[in-house]
């Protein structure tokens, strides 16, 4: 029999097959198979080999939220938009309500058609609590014993954390049951979730290594294990459990929550946004700053990625820049045989997808549609003017703050609505695409018509606005897709072997999460400067300005946090809110992140936004009519009449806070009801 120990492999031969539809209260589906499908105990837990080959799987079902299918969605919040072709896709469903739509939405990665994360959940959580229970018969050491264990503490846990971000509390099953039983187990609060969540997550850090090539077991595949999760991994893990149990929303929840369901009171959230759970965010910020130390020390293999360009707007890396950790190279590879994404600031992620796995149509939904300028169906994804408008000035302002649930413009940003892309921050120029932006670098492939349109034209009534195959709100996003996925450079061929992966976890989230939780157990704004013992090298405002140093060079300026945001202690958390959304903009945190805040009811989060304006450059200010070559800075242009008009009221309200439980699971027992108003 073969084995397989690469979790780069395909997926172990050894392994029970995967049940498509089971339900964690519903273990005979798992259970009801071919007798040859299944490997019996004595072969899967009997040595280290076969035991790390039947835990592989769990980092195979891990879903690849950009290829869930050949159309996914993944960002539910107020940051994106699907054009009209794509509205039956699920972001847009949750802006109709419509959250029941994910029972059967198989673009959306909680129950996709190629990967589910309600599915692979329980199946997971059972293989964990097969394999804990089973740990006794490996003839194996010490340490193998350690490693094996300290992945399915790990992935318990993990499992168990991500479903309840969109579901809440659940049951926390650490056991596995037979096929005839259903465990009726009370629904627990997400909050005594989270506990049980954390105790496997210590339990994981204390049991894994640092690094596993450093193991006499990981020697095995020496050079192959920066995929697997381990002790940094964990305890970053645990940090962010302790955060989101800390966070407003699940405070509320607490303290309202009836017979073991938590029930949210009343039809606002105003001004609850700022009361985190104090004693779970201490833990948060200690666990973080711990992690965030050794960082500092450089006794962990994660750091920073580099944002050096000789080119922002084409992802040129400087020729001075390191190759292996480049920050364009935390989401797609182009020409390197298909390597993994992530580069060395990726914490977590899933499997490697496989070769040439973008081209199934996930490196063709975000550009422009119009005469077929990028290639397939005329589905788009795109940023919608409010992600736009999250993105600041180079000088450290926020071009608006929000003053009472109103957006009001900050004088201090020194924005221009008449050169509206002019003086943002860094990150602006690397994801986002604007009009006048230089498109399709080589047209000698496209048609007539194409060749006209290598030259971005986003405003009001340009070429690229149409709702069916441009952009609704005046832009496109590149940050995960580069632009030259089109028809004219074509990186999508298989030549350019262009490889995309979204990490789970990277470690600019970790200085993100650090600095929030140091704000939100703040007593006063001295408390954001403060160094801590935990963290002796970093304060909150420190965190922050980490960030803000990363993308900080000659040609594109940034500053820190200046200092009318940081005059109160709820002003700091305004602006660590928004560096959140910029930095992980489009990675899908911005519905979780809104939902923990209290915000995902609250104006102005609940209006999806384009902007208007009108060109006043001519076609030859932008470029050379005869060589296409590039005449100005497209963000230098100068434009009038720039406004915004609202597309979608997002029709959302206290229920909205969860999503529904399937129905045929909460009505097994009395025990597991359904969430608050579904």
């Amino acid at each position: 029999m073969k084995y397989y120990n690469n979790i780069q492999s395909l997926l172990c031969s050894l392994l029970l097959l995967l049940a498509g539809g089971a339900s964690f209260v519903s273990c005979k589906d798992w259970l009801d198979k071919d007798p040859e499908s299944i490997v019996a105990e004595d072969e899967a837990f009997k040595n280290y080999r076969n035991f790390q080959g039947y835990i592989e799987e769990i980092y195979n079902l891990v879903p690849d939220k950009e290829k869930i299918n050949y159309c996914t969605a993944w960002n539910l919040g107020d940051d994106a938009v699907h054009n009209t072709e794509g509205y039956a896709h699920m972001d847009h469903q949750v802006d109709l309500g419509n959250y029941r739509d994910w029972y059967s939405n198989t673009q959306c990665w909680l129950n996709g058609d190629r990967s589910s994360l309600w599915r692979n959940s329980w199946y997971c959580i059972r293989k964990c609590n097969l394999g804990i229970q089973n740990i006794k018969s490996l003839v194996g050491t010490d340490e193998e014993r350690d490693l094996l264990l300290g992945q399915m503490y790990f992935f318990r846990a993990w499992w168990h954390f991500e479903l309840m971000c969109y579901f809440g509390g659940l049951p926390y099953i650490d056991e596995a049951y037979e096929s005839d039983a259903i465990p009726e187990l009370p629904r627990l609060s997400f909050q005594e979730c989270a506990d049980r969540c954390a105790e496997d997550f210590e339990r994981a850090y204390d049991l894994l290594p640092m690094n596993w090539d450093e193991t006499l077991a990981g020697m095995q595949t020496l050079n192959q294990n920066d995929l697997r999760v381990n002790k940094f991994t964990a305890l970053c893990y645990l940090g962010k459990v302790y955060l989101w149990a800390g966070s407003p929303l699940m405070k509320e929840f607490e303290k309202t929550k009836d017979g073991g369901v938590a029930q949210l009171l009343g039809a606002s959230s105003n001004g609850k946004t700022y009361d985190y759970d104090v004693n779970y965010c201490k833990k948060a910020a200690e666990t973080f700053g711990k992690a965030l130390d050794m960082v500092n020390k450089g006794t962990v293999p994660y750091k920073l990625a580099e944002f050096k360009y000789s080119d922002l707007y084409n992802h040129v890396a400087d020729e001075n820049a390191d190759p292996e950790n480049n920050y364009s190279n935390i989401f797609y590879t182009v020409k390197q045989s298909w390597k993994m994404p992530g580069v060395k600031e990726a914490i977590f992620r899933g499997a490697f997808p496989g070769a040439n796995s973008a081209n199934w149509n996930c490196a063709k939904i975000f550009g422009p549609k119009v005469e077929g300028l990028v290639a397939h169906d005329k589905i788009i994804h795109h940023p919608t003017a409010n992600l736009i408008d999250q993105y600041g000035m180079a000088n450290g302002q926020p071009i608006y703050l929000v003053r009472n649930g109103e957006l009001v413009l900050n004088e201090a940003s020194g924005w221009d609505p008449e050169h509206p892309y002019k003086d943002r921050d860094p990150r602006f120029y690397h994801d986002i695409i604007f009009d006048g932006f230089h498109y399709v670098l080589s047209i000698d492939a496209l048609t007539s018509t194409q060749k006209s349109l290598d030259y971005c034209q986003l405003y009001t009534g340009g070429a690229m606005r149409g709702v069916a195959d441009g952009s609704s709100t005046g832009y496109f996003i590149q940050k995960l897709i580069p632009h030259q996925c089109n028809e004219g450079d074509r990186w999508y061929d298989w030549d350019y072997a262009f490889q995309s992966y979204l990490p789970y976890m990277r470690l600019a989230d970790i200085y993100l999460m650090y600095a929030e939780a140091r704000a939100a157990i703040a007593t006063g704004v001295p408390d954001l400067k403060d160094k801590p013992t935990y963290c002796p090298s970093l304060s909150a405002v420190d965190a922050i300005n980490a960030l803000r140093d990363r993308v900080n060079t000659d040609d594109y300026p940034m500053e820190h946090v200046q200092a009318n945001l940081m005059d109160t202690r709820e002003h700091f958390i305004d602006e660590v809110r928004r560096e959140r959304a910029v930095e992980l903009s489009f990675e899908g945190f911005r519905w979780c992140d809104l939902q923990r805040w209290l915000l995902l009811t609250e104006p102005p989060y609940t209006m999806k936004y384009s902007h208007e304006f009108e060109r006043l450059e001519t076609d030859a200010w932008f470029f050379n009519a005869k060589t296409r070559e590039p005449a100005h800075d497209p963000k230098d242009a100068h434009i009038g009449n720039f406004k915004k008009k609202d597309l979608i009221a997002r029709r959302l309200d206290s229920k909205h806070y969860w999503f529904p439980l399937p129905d045929k699971d909460v009505y097994l027992y009395e025990g597991f009801p359904q969430n608050p108003g579904w």
